[in-house]
């Protein structure tokens, strides 16, 4: 399990780089809908925010709840690594909805660019 300190780098890495695209995008494609490209930073920023406040949080016990400290440790650590599951499950859906808004946006003939490009991979 990684540290909140690198989920939270990760996080911000990916909403970087998909801000990054969609300007770039917004620029020098022709014929792209800059505004609505425009919008789709402002939601990645949204999302960035969003995410990284969701990292921290407290387990909701206590250590004298529990008979030992390695039954509280091992509670705390199964806790943790099930919220940040969930919070990394959120963030990749919404990462995958957003890269749909964005080849959504692209003309049809970039799109066709695009997959040649890819498959000549």
């Amino acid at each position: 399990m990684a540290n909140k300190r690198d989920i939270k780098k990760m996080i911000t890495t990916m909403c970087e780089s998909l801000a990054f695209n969609c300007i770039i995008a917004a620029e020098t494609v022709p014929g792209i809908d800059s505004e609505a490209m425009y919008k789709l930073v402002n939601e990645i920023s949204a999302l960035q925010v969003a995410a990284i406040d969701r990292c921290t949080f407290a387990f909701d016990r206590k250590a004298s709840s529990f008979a030992t400290r390695k039954e509280y440790n091992t509670a705390r650590h199964q806790y943790v690594k099930g919220a940040y599951a969930v919070l990394l499950k959120d963030f990749n859906e919404k990462v995958v909805e957003i890269v749909k808004k964005m080849n959504a946006l692209l003309p049809e003939e970039q799109r066709k660019i695009n997959k040649a490009l890819a498959l000549a991979d």
